[in-house]
């Protein structure tokens, strides 16, 4: 009798050193993150890098608005099991094509006498916790990574900084010196046969900016052009500190889960079903977006050149190019970083996506199609 308790016992009946056991592990996982994120605040407080410590609450926030998600689902288990839909509007809309209706259902009591199906199962919601989990998961790496690797191609550019301050600079952009506008490097390099005609322009922006989009020359131009918009010529501000603000204060902008990035992630679920065909477009969609924003970039950089040389042809000391928020789509660079972060959303909603049904593939019904570009890549690499 006492070996037929222990099979699905509750805590009644539940060793307390069992439970004095994991709630030790579970509160000493809790307490190390959180230690972490206090070590991360301090120091970046120290750094003064304010912009990154907001970017560190808002992750925060986002954690837990999340384990908030979970916990709710959790509690309401078993009341969301117990809802019960006909049977024909429980069988439409899968993600999988199942041959053998009803299967991937449990049926609750309440709802088998009244000849339905449970609105979303037990095992069902277990699983959407687990995806849940997940996704914060890659999210939060995401973020991380976009940012290390934002700053890795900063060093670079650090090399570049210091170059604007040596006698052979100063020499070669001497304002007393005269030049025509296209024999300056940065001339030569925007300004080619297709630079006049927008039909090649954006195929030719498009390949570059797989070819070292921001060359030394480019950086060189828009910082003078930067520098004389808002201080003297030959003001010697440091334009690589201003860029390193600047990307603290756009990661704060993309990291995070907005109202409109939640309402994203429930259309990505319901468009997961096999009727809309997703894995031929949906994961294709931050490829899209991401070359589009590359290539619209490259052609801002190439018609800043085509106006400094219809302005002059003359060119005194560094070639000047004039920043314009008209340049960008519907004259607003913000718009930008909205599409980096939905990128940066989708990127790790389909990767969390991808590694929680490469867990569970192996545990499919074989009579189950799953007809995704998930469930293809993992036919490809098993």
């Amino acid at each position: 009798m006492a070996e037929a308790v222990g099979v699905g016992s509750n805590l009644e009946v539940t060793p307390t050193w069992a439970i004095a056991a994991v709630c030790f592990v579970l509160i000493s996982i809790s307490i190390f993150i959180e230690h972490l994120f206090h070590l991360a605040s301090k120091f970046l407080s120290k750094s003064r890098r304010t912009s990154l410590n907001q970017a560190l609450n808002k992750i925060k926030t986002e954690l837990m608005l999340l384990g908030f998600i979970t916990l709710s689902l959790t509690v309401s288990q078993g009341r969301i099991s117990k809802i019960c839909i006909p049977r024909d509007v429980g069988n439409s809309f899968l993600p999988c094509i199942d041959k053998t209706p009803h299967s991937v259902f449990e049926e609750e009591t309440t709802c088998k006498t009244e000849g339905k199906v449970a609105l979303l199962s037990k095992k069902g919601v277990d699983q959407l916790q687990m995806l849940i989990f997940v996704l914060g998961l890659f999210h939060v790496f995401s973020s991380i990574l976009t940012l290390g690797l934002g700053m890795a191609k900063m060093k670079k550019w650090r090399n570049w900084e210091e170059e604007t301050r040596t006698l052979d600079y100063q020499f070669t952009n001497d304002p007393r010196r005269f030049r025509l506008t296209h024999q300056t490097t940065f001339a030569r390099r925007h300004l080619k046969f297709w630079s006049n005609h927008p039909v090649l322009r954006w195929p030719a922006c498009f390949i570059r900016q797989f070819c070292g989009s921001v060359s030394k020359t480019d950086y060189f131009i828009l910082r003078h052009g930067f520098i004389v918009a808002h201080f003297a010529e030959d003001s010697k501000f440091d334009f690589q500190k201003f860029l390193k603000r600047a990307l603290d204060n756009d990661f704060q902008v993309i990291v995070g889960m907005d109202l409109w990035v939640w309402i994203f992630s429930v259309l990505f679920i319901f468009f997961n079903a096999h009727v809309f065909h997703d894995h031929l477009w949906l994961p294709f969609i931050p490829l899209v977006i991401l070359l589009s924003v590359g290539t619209k970039l490259e052609a801002v950089i190439t018609t800043m050149c085509l106006e400094s040389r219809d302005s002059s042809t003359v060119v005194r000391g560094t070639l000047l190019v004039k920043p314009n928020d008209n340049l960008f789509w519907f004259g607003k660079p913000h718009m930008l970083l909205c599409l980096m972060h939905f990128i940066l959303f989708q990127n790790s909603f389909q990767m969390a996506f991808f590694s929680w049904s490469w867990v569970g593939t192996h545990q499919k019904n074989s009579n189950q199609l799953c007809p995704s570009f998930i469930h293809i890549l993992y036919i490809n690499f098993d």
